[in-house]
């Protein structure tokens, strides 16, 4: 739970100290500016406090691990949801509209984790989650995002080293195996969302696990 806080906390710090013009650099999402990340971020506030406001009374079918889809194919940016989210992105016109939007219903989201019992059970997307399951879960989720955040800028901070870490922890729960003990938190989780592709001595050190790779997570 607390880390939910603070990997959230500083994802939203990240974005709040951006310049205007880095709202139209790339960022680490294919065919996502960083103006449709953002606005992604938005969407996936309103997902959290719409599922936190959605209490279920049967047993949890799914864990912070079991809780992400898993795809060898990464995204194009074609999606029709991601299309929708450029269009939807576009139509700020102002950053500072969109950074304000992320703000209002970002620190709501923040607020009602924090509020919430990580005992009860919630529903999303047709599954059953305690509350403290579906908020590590998104861990990963800020975490990735921060470091798409910032793949193509110089100024804003990365994520928090417990974030990255316990980010890791859940992927390679995911991927059912560790990765090398010398890759960084953040090359792992890099290399194994198919974030970043491998040098040769990387696939060497990965082993039987480069062939399973990308471990692309919706």
């Amino acid at each position: 739970m607390d880390l939910f806080t603070r990997s959230w906390a500083a994802l939203r710090a990240a974005v709040a100290g951006l310049p205007p013009e880095d709202f139209t650099r790339p960022s680490g999402c294919t065919g996502w500016l960083v103006r449709d990340l953002v606005c992604h971020l938005v969407i996936d506030a309103q997902d959290v406090l719409i599922t936190l406001a959605t209490p279920a009374d049967t047993e949890p079918t799914r864990d912070a691990v079991t809780y992400w889809e898993v795809s060898a194919t990464p995204p194009t940016g074609e999606d029709p949801l991601d299309a929708l989210t450029v269009r939807l992105a576009a139509a700020y016109e102002d950053p500072a509209l969109l950074t304000f939007h992320l703000d209002d219903v970002g620190a709501a989201a923040g607020r009602a984790a924090a509020l919430a019992d990580p005992a009860a059970r919630v529903g999303t997307q047709g599954q059953v989650l305690t509350v403290a399951d579906y908020l590590t879960a998104y861990v990963l989720e800020w975490t990735l995002h921060h470091l798409d955040l910032v793949a193509h800028l110089s100024a804003p901070a990365g994520p928090p080293a417990e974030s990255l870490a316990e980010a890791r922890r859940l992927l390679e729960a995911v991927a059912g195996t560790p990765f090398p003990a010398p890759f960084s938190d953040e090359d792992a989780l890099l290399l194994g969302t198919g974030r970043r592709t491998p040098t040769p001595e990387e696939r060497a050190a990965l082993g039987p696990l480069a062939a399973r790779l990308p471990f692309v997570l919706g």
